[in-house]
């Protein structure tokens, strides 16, 4: 009885919250104003549907969704906003690779080592100005399981993980646009390629993040990243006065 309540409750969410809840993502490409009606689902959440377990990802709450806020909010009605959210995490099998054997001396036993790669979010904005900004993020994991005797002569487990995010954003400007180097370089953290392609530059920030991260630490990061670009270019006022 209380599953086909909760079931009956998430089928009045917006597609894709019930893609969220259900399949842990979604990829879809809609107009501006379209995502709005998902945002606004997503915040009655809690109200219909309780449990833990038929919750949308942590993620969608703390990155994706002030994210969508943050590029509608530089976009025309018509432009085109387009997502891709793998947020089922690095525990996804399909996400692993092999797991090795590594080079191991007492008291440690084994070590086995695997590989995780998670591309879990990807953004297309079709901004304002006529400039197009693309966002990646990749997490990348090692897991290592080692295997040691202590001195006791128990043998026991342990496991250990290492998190880096991949992160990389993209600015390709309209026609005839022009570049200028701002007045302060960017954060130690962040690398920046100015390419000229043609008549179009293309900005390409790329950073890594590395650690585990609550999801407002991560939020900051990819919003100071996405922000790099803009500081190549004349501001608004400037360029309507130039």
């Amino acid at each position: 009885m209380f599953w086909r309540k909760q079931r009956a409750a998430i089928e009045r969410f917006h597609p894709l919250h019930r893609a969220l809840v259900l399949e842990r993502g979604f990829a879809v490409s809609l107009r501006r104003d379209e995502w709005e009606p998902l945002i606004a689902s997503l915040a009655t959440h809690h109200e219909h549907v309780r449990r833990r377990r038929w919750a949308p990802p942590e993620r969608t709450r703390e990155v994706v969704v002030p994210l969508l806020r943050i590029m509608a909010a530089d976009m025309r009605p018509d432009g085109v906003l387009s997502v891709a959210a793998d947020l089922r995490g690095t525990d996804a099998k399909d996400k692993h690779g092999p797991t090795v054997d590594l080079p191991a001396q007492r008291p440690v036993l084994s070590v086995k080592q695997t590989w995780v790669t998670d591309p879990w979010l990807r953004m297309r904005a079709e901004l304002r100005d006529g400039s197009v900004l693309e966002l990646a993020a990749t997490e990348r994991v090692r897991k290592r399981l080692v295997r040691k005797r202590n001195p006791r002569g128990k043998v026991k487990m342990k496991g250990k993980t290492r998190s880096t995010h991949l992160v990389r954003v993209v600015r390709r400007l309209p026609k005839g646009a022009a570049v200028y180097r701002p007045a302060t370089p960017p954060p130690g953290w962040i690398r920046v390629r100015v390419k000229q392609g043609g008549a179009r530059v293309v900005i390409r920030a790329d950073a890594k993040i590395v650690g585990e991260r609550t999801g407002a630490e991560l939020t900051e990061g990819l919003l100071l990243l996405s922000t790099e670009p803009f500081r190549w270019t004349a501001p608004a006022a400037q360029r309507r006065t130039s």
